[in-house]
């Protein structure tokens, strides 16, 4: 592992214990927040739904049914999952795209990274001008950026 690796590792590490990204699923009443008119029509179909049944004799046994399926197939937005970052999913197409999405190309390495690669001595002085003139070219880098870096050094 060289050294850009192991500073670009330890600042995922960092930022996954920061950010509490540890893919455990949480309570979370976000759901509600962000889309409450939908929450307020799951409700009221709900309800309707629930009505009907009631006063439906062939249906009035199988209420149950619909408040155990409701609760189940509702539960899941009352819940937030914050899947953790790591170094081996950058430039990795699979799967874990669709659940992390590309947050490597999204986001921003802290320029703290950027200083300790410039400032640490065992960072060739090739690589710290690659890196000086990718900050110059593009101003902030992302994390795909300085894994390109990492993987020309290597």
């Amino acid at each position: 592992m060289t050294e850009i690796q192991r500073l670009l590792t330890e600042t995922i590490n960092d930022l996954n214990v920061r950010e509490k990204r540890d893919n455990k699923p949480r309570f979370s009443i976000s759901f509600i927040r962000k889309h409450p008119g939908l929450f307020l029509a799951m409700y009221a179909a709900l309800l309707a739904t629930l009505a009907v049944m009631l006063l439906s004799e062939t249906l009035i046994d199988s209420v149950w049914l619909l408040v155990v399926l409701f609760v189940v197939f509702n539960a899941f937005f009352f819940f937030d999952v914050n899947p953790r970052y790591r170094y081996e999913d950058i430039d990795v197409l699979d799967f874990r795209v669709c659940y992390n999405g590309e947050w490597y190309n999204t986001r921003f390495v802290p320029g703290q990274l950027i200083d300790s690669i410039l400032h640490s001595p065992a960072v060739n002085a090739q690589e710290k001008e690659k890196l000086q003139k990718m900050v110059a070219t593009k101003g902030e880098l992302s994390f795909y950026d300085v894994f390109t870096l990492s993987r020309t050094a290597s």
